[in-house]
Order: C-alpha cells, then structure tokens, then sequence
C-alpha cells in the first residue's frame, strides 16, 4: 500500500474541536499512516502558543528551580483537550512526569519539545495508533546536523508493520542522548524526515492556508494562488520570507523525489499547492512564480580600483564578518565594488563600527559606505530564463512606481532576481511587480 505522511502545524492542534477534525481528516485516507504533529498554537487572538508557554517554563526553572507557575497554564490546556475529546488517557500522570522531567533535565531544548511531545501522545491515543517518540528515532550527529543514515532507518523500523503511527515533530537527540530541537517551525523537517524514511508517496503538508500564494496578502488584496511550483522556486521564496513552509525541510525529501502537498486544515476540500523536483515541474505559463521579501537588512559597500586583480581580496572582507560571527545574505559584487548584506537585527553599533574598521584595516578600501534600511524583495521563477526582457520589465515597473533601487542581485541559474529598495518603499515594491507579472 502507498503511504502518505501528514504533518499537521500549531494551528491544526490548537484545540479540541481541531483535533476532532483533524483525527477526520487523517481516518479518511488508508493511505495515510504516518502522522507528524506540532505543539498546539493559538485559538484566539492574544492566545499564546504552547511553545511561548514552555519558554516561559525554562524561565521560570532558571531562576526558582521550579516550573509550577508557568506549567499550570501548560497543564490546563493539554488537560481540557483531553477532556473534550473524551479520550482515556490519564493526562494527569502524563503531565507530572513531564513536568519532574523538564526540572530534571534543566535543558531549554527539551523544555521547548515537550509541546509536540505532548501533542504526539494525544493524537495518537484519539486515532488509536503507535505512538513512537522522536526521543528514540531522530538523531543528530556531533556537528549538530541530522543523521540521516541513522534517523531514517530507526523512523522506518518504528513504523513498520504498523496500521497508524504518530511521531512528535520539532525534536530528536543528539549523540549525548539530550532532546535537541530544529528551529522553529521544526516539525516541517521532521515530517520530511519521517516521508523519507518509509518512502512516502506524497508527503502532505497542513496548515491554515491553502497553499502558496504569489505574494504576500498582508501587502496584495487576493493574490493569486500557485498550483504548483519547484523545490528550488520553494526554496527561493521560503528563504525570503514566505513562510508557509520551513525552508530546510525539503532536503530529505528532495533526494527522494517525494512531492509535497501544502493543504489547509479548515478547508480540507481546497486544491492546495504541490511542491516537486525540478525535474518533474511542468511550466504554468506565467514568466513569475512567486514574490517573496524581508526588511531590515544593511549593506556595507566597499569600493577599490582593481578589487578584481587583487589576491584575496574579498577572503579579507568575509574574515571580518566571519570574526564576528554574523550571516551574510548575499554578495552582490562587480569588477571594483562588493556590497555585504547582513541582516539589520544581528548588527549594533559597536558591531557595525568594529566590522567597518576591520575591513578598512584590512583592505583600505578607496570608498566604504554603510546603508541601513534597506529591504530585500526576490521575484521567483523558472520562466524567468526562457523569456526575453523579464528583468527590464521587472525595473520599468519599479520605476514606474517611482522606486530607487539600492542593489540587484541576480544568480547565475536566472531563477530569481533579488533587489534591494529602501524599507520604506517594500510595500509599494512588491505591489508595483505583482501587478507587472500578475494583472497584465
């Protein structure tokens, strides 16, 4: 039999009535054996995620020794949803030893996984299915990466011959055997871990929206939805702010070919927005797929007369930024100039006037200028390289719209082409090409 592996985020286990219709949703579908989930989100408006509340458990373990106060709201959740959904299991037992272990542990990671740990083993009692812990099937190796090796063959050991499996997402163990977290939205990852580990057929994904859409609808009145897209353009677009889906978690799948399916929990009807390898992906006909950005980036920009010719030149810079241990999002250089882009919250003062002198001092740059402010705004697609004048009609736009740009950046695959603009003018930029490639 096929299998297919759901995932279902926060808000798909904020409460009972979700749950409910959740557990409807997965019984449906023979097909689907293999059920990830996450740490229950919000219900309402000012609700806070489980997740924040075990944060604030940790906090509390710091500097009392003792979690009560904090856990109690934790308590009280998981409590009543065990009460709505009318399930047998003894939460109350469940909870203590949660609560003793996290004091035991000490540990934030394993403070923070205790959400989705606790999400697993309700689900799994309500569907009536194997329980099987992240704690014994996800490992990391000692770089902190994933054993892939290791993970998938214990993922597919666990899960064998049973009808229904549910796995907590977001966690696994190091080689110390201490519970260590992926970054938030983590439990994306471990459901394309689990499709990769007993070769899925289709790894679905879902959330509250349904599927992708072409911009941002926070900026777009009713964009458009994509149908379908590549795992490269997801990567894109993921990785410039379009959160649907956590960038990482298409590399286990990617090396197996496995689709994912981006469907919305309160609309299980919906279409949905299919994810597949690039080999596979069938042009839609528009020349964009999707456009994505993100704010508050600053761009230092060093200028020399024959950067180019100059050994180790740009080995120099990124020393500097490398000595304070900061990120670089993109290099954009040209035959005398480089600009840096480092995201604004990773830079302060102190840091920023250390990185402009040690660069000064390391190659006495004829001009070096600092811009603050600036946004980052990527239009995605595949079509981009097969038609002539995109880039030019992407800039008319622009233009038209009265915006300056501060910085392009265009890889050499021509999937995207990354612009910087000033964050005041973000808003007005994806606007300006959305109704480019969009309404025309």
């Amino acid at each position: 039999m096929a299998i297919k592996v759901c995932k279902f985020g926060g808000t798909s286990m904020a409460d009972a009535n979700v749950i409910a219709s959740v557990k409807k949703i997965i019984v449906s579908d023979r097909e689907r054996r293999v059920v990830v989930v996450s740490a229950p989100g919000k219900r309402y408006s000012g609700d806070k995620k489980i997740t924040d509340l075990l944060y604030a458990c940790f906090n509390e373990l710091k500097s009392t020794g003792g979690i009560q106060k904090s856990f109690a709201p934790v308590r009280a959740r998981f409590t009543g949803i065990v009460k709505q959904l009318d399930l047998k299991l003894d939460i109350g037992a469940v909870l203590d030893a949660t609560e003793k272990r996290i004091i035991e542990e000490g540990s934030i990671d394993f403070t923070a996984s205790r959400g989705e740990y606790l999400s697993a083993v309700i689900m799994a009692e309500a569907l009536g299915a194997k329980f099987v812990d992240a704690e014994n099937v996800v490992f990391f190796d000692g770089h902190g990466q994933l054993d892939g090796d290791k993970t998938y063959k214990a993922v597919s050991s666990a899960v064998a011959g049973t009808k229904r499996a549910v796995l907590p997402g977001f966690y696994g163990v190091d080689v110390h055997g201490k519970v260590k977290t992926f970054s938030r939205g983590g439990s994306d990852i471990s459901g394309a871990i689990a499709a990769r580990a007993v070769n899925a057929n289709v790894y679905e994904n879902w959330t509250d929206v349904s599927g992708f859409l072409a911009c941002d609808p926070r900026i777009v009145d009713n964009p458009e939805q994509i149908k379908s897209l590549s795992y490269k353009e997801l990567r894109e677009l993921s990785y410039m702010g379009a959160d649907v889906l956590h960038s990482e978690s298409i590399f286990p799948v990617r090396k197996a070919n496995i689709p994912i399916l981006i469907k919305n929990t309160f609309r299980p009807g919906d279409e949905g927005t299919t994810i597949v390898p690039t080999s596979r992906f069938i042009q839609s006909g528009n020349v964009v797929t999707g456009i994505a950005g993100k704010k508050n980036f600053t761009v230092i920009y060093v200028e020399k007369s024959l950067m180019n010719s100059e050994i180790g030149f740009m080995r120099k810079v990124l020393s500097v930024i490398e000595d304070e241990g900061i990120p670089l999002e993109h290099i954009p250089s040209g035959i005398d100039t480089m600009s840096l882009v480092i995201p604004g919250d990773a830079l302060d003062k102190e840091r920023l006037t250390r990185i402009t002198d040690g660069i000064k001092k390391a190659v006495e740059p004829d001009v070096l200028r600092v811009i603050e402010k600036v946004a980052l705004i990527a239009t995605v697609g595949h079509g981009m390289s097969s038609s002539v004048g995109t880039s030019a009609r992407l800039f008319k736009a622009m233009a038209e719209a009265g915006i300056n740009v501060k910085m392009i950046d265009q890889g050499t695959s021509e999937l995207n082409v990354v612009v910087g603009v000033k964050d005041d003018d973000y808003e007005s930029c994806i606007k300006a090409i959305y109704k480019e490639f969009f309404k025309k």
